[in-house]
């Protein structure tokens, strides 16, 4: 896999692990919950899950490709708001389209 290939790998599974909590009322995708709607508060839970994963997907990706280097604060602050903006579909669809009937 190239440089190129992954990084659209990454970017893609990004987008779908950044609206997965939005779209499902399952934590994870697999576990059910106990009441009929999951609480915002463990969607948000879910979301810095998924990005430790993803994270740590995209670091094992690149060691795979050759070198790891090394990241700062500011790498891990920018990723997170760029997770968060990639979670603005689900969240429009979940709480602020309008629903008819």
């Amino acid at each position: 896999m190239d440089v190129s290939l992954s990084s659209w790998l990454v970017i893609l599974l990004a987008a779908l692990a950044a609206n997965l909590p939005f779209f499902t009322e399952r934590v994870f995708g697999v576990l059910p919950w106990r009441s009929a709607a999951k609480p915002f508060w463990l969607r948000l839970v879910e979301m810095f899950v998924l990005y430790l994963l993803l994270g740590l997907v995209a670091s094992l990706l690149e060691a795979r490709l050759g070198n790891r280097f090394p990241q700062h604060w500011e790498f891990y602050a920018v990723t997170g708001c760029l997770f968060i903006v990639l979670a603005y579909p689900g969240f429009v669809h979940r709480y602020l389209r309008r629903r008819q009937g």
